[in-house]
C-alpha cells in the first residue's frame, strides 16, 4: 500500500487520542483524519464522527462507506467491544488488539492473575468480589495498601491507604458504586515508570521508558492516580533493566498470548516500580499510551507513526524493524487540573500553543467566543521537548505559569533536580 493521500480513522476521545490525531495529521501522505467519537474539541484537528466508540459495526460501516484506508484504536471501550475482530471480518486494516488478547490489559484483576501465572514479579495482592472478604484481608495486610477498582474509569479509581479505617471506607465506597471486583495490593516504595513496547503479536520492540508521577500533590501526596505527569527518557532506568523487562516481561506476555491463540497487535505499557532495594515489580499494563504521556512518547519517536502502526497491522513489522528509532530529545509533561466546581475560562493557552508546546485535552471545551473552558477534574496535558531534560522542564513550567484560570492544580516537582 502506497503511503499517499490516505484517509485515517482514529477511534478514541481521550487525551491520548488527541495526541495521536495531531501526530498522524502532521504527515504529508495523510489526506484526512476522522475521529470517533470525538469530543467537539477534536474538530480543530480532525473531522468528528458521531458514532459511539463501543459500536464497532457502525464504525465499520462508516469506514467502508468513506473509503478509509487505515484505522487506529486507542479506546478501551472500542477494544472491549472487539473492534479489531469486527474490522478484520470486514476486511479492514486496524491497529488494535482483539478483545481476547487485550483482556488482561483492560482488567486489573486479570492482569494481576496473568502476571502471577507467568511468574513475573508483582506486588502481593488479593482480588475480592464481596466487601466482607476484602475487610477480612485487611486484618493481616501490610500498610500502605493500594486499593483499585477492576477497570480504569475514574480519576480517583485508586487509593493509597495508610490504615485499616481508610481502607474500609474506600472499599465500601467502591462496592456501593457498583464495582464487581476490588483489588488490594501491597504498596512498593520506589520509582514508578512505564515501559512501552510495540508488537505485531509475534515480535516485540521496546519504545522508551517514562518516569511517572502517580500522586496528585507535590512530594507524593494526595490521591494516587494513573498519572499526573512524566518525563522521558527515564534516566533512572538502565539499559540492563530495560533488556530484562523486554525479555522477561514483555516477550513472555506476548508469547503467552500468541500460544493461547490471541496474538496481541498494538502498544503495551507496563507499569513498573523500581524498588528501593533495586528489584522491579510490574503492577499492571495498559493497551495504549497513557493520557499523561502520550504526547511525550510520540514526540520522541523518530518513525512515521502511521507507517509503523500500519506495518504491524499488515504483517511487515518483523521484517522492516530491528528497533524503534528515537530522535535523541527529552521531554516533560504535566496534567493541569481544575479544582473549581464551576467551569473556568483558560487564559493564555493560545499563546502557549503558538510558542510550540504540545497540548492535549482531557476535559476542555470551547464556548461561543472560542475560549477554552476547563471543566472540573483533569483538564489538559502540556508537554515540552528539548535537547535536555532541564531545558524541557524549564519550558514546561514557563508554559504552566502562562496559563491561568481559577482552581488550577498541577504538580510543581515533576523532573525536579535532585539537591
Amino acid at each position: 500500500m502506497d503511503n499517499v493521500n490516505k484517509k485515517i480513522l482514529v477511534v478514541g476521545s481521550s487525551a491520548a487520542a488527541y495526541a495521536l490525531v495531531k501526530k498522524i495529521s502532521s504527515y504529508s501522505g495523510v489526506e484526512k483524519v476522522f475521529v470517533a467519537s470525538g469530543a467537539p474539541i477534536f474538530s480543530d484537528i480532525a473531522e468528528c464522527v458521531d458514532i459511539r466508540e463501543d459500536n464497532p459495526a457502525e464504525l465499520l460501516e462508516f469506514v467502508l462507506e468513506n473509503s478509509i484506508d487505515f484505522s487506529v484504536c486507542c479506546s478501551e471501550l472500542a477494544i472491549k467491544s472487539d473492534i479489531a475482530t469486527v474490522f478484520a471480518s470486514g476486511g479492514q486494516l486496524i491497529f488494535a488488539p482483539s478483545k481476547q488478547s487485550a483482556l488482561s490489559s483492560l482488567s486489573r484483576a486479570a492482569a494481576k492473575k496473568f502476571l502471577y501465572k507467568q511468574r513475573i514479579p508483582t506486588p502481593k495482592f488479593g482480588i475480592f468480589d464481596k466487601q466482607q472478604l476484602a475487610f477480612d484481608y485487611l486484618k493481616n495486610a501490610s500498610f500502605p495498601l493500594i486499593i483499585k477498582c477492576d477497570e480504569n474509569q475514574f480519576f480517583s479509581d485508586k487509593f493509597a491507604c495508610l490504615n485499616v479505617s481508610d481502607a474500609k471506607t474506600y472499599i465500601e465506597e467502591l462496592f456501593l458504586r457498583g464495582e464487581k471486583k476490588v483489588i488490594l495490593e501491597d504498596y512498593i516504595y520506589g520509582h514508578d515508570f512505564t515501559f512501552y513496547v510495540i508488537t505485531d503479536g509475534y515480535k516485540v520492540l521496546p519504545i522508551v521508558s517514562s518516569a511517572d508521577y502517580k500522586f496528585a500533590s507535590d512530594g507524593d501526596g494526595g490521591l494516587f492516580t494513573s498519572g499526573v505527569g512524566a518525563f522521558a527518557p527515564d534516566y533512572k532506568i538502565s539499559a540492563e533493566l530495560e533488556n530484562a523487562l523486554l525479555n522477561d516481561v514483555a516477550v513472555r506476555v506476548v508469547n503467552s498470548l500468541e500460544k493461547n491463540g490471541a496474538p496481541y497487535v498494538g502498544i503495551l505499557g507496563f507499569d513498573v516500580v523500581l524498588s528501593d532495594e533495586g528489584g522491579y515489580f510490574v503492577t499492571g499494563y495498559k493497551p495504549f499510551f497513557a493520557n499523561h504521556d502520550a504526547d511525550l512518547i510520540l514526540s520522541l519517536i523518530d518513525e512515521n507513526i502511521f507507517q509503523l502502526f500500519m506495518d504491524c497491522a499488515v504483517g511487515s513489522f518483523a521484517d522492516d524493524y530491528e528497533f524503534i528509532r528515537l530522535n535523541g530529545k527529552s521531554g516533560v509533561s504535566a496534567v493541569i487540573s481544575s479544582y473549581s466546581s464551576d467551569e473556568k475560562v483558560v487564559e493564555g493557552l493560545d499563546a502557549v500553543l503558538d510558542d510550540g508546546a504540545d497540548v492535549s485535552f482531557i476535559n476542555v471545551r470551547k464556548n461561543e467566543y472560542f475560549e477554552y473552558i476547563a471543566q472540573k477534574g483533569n483538564a489538559f496535558v502540556i508537554t515540552r521537548t528539548a535537547s535536555t531534560l532541564s531545558t524541557a522542564r524549564n519550558l514546561l513550567y514557563e508554559d504552566i505559569d502562562a496559563v491561568a484560570f481559577s482552581g488550577k492544580k498541577y504538580r510543581k516537582d515533576i523532573c525536579q533536580p535532585v539537591k
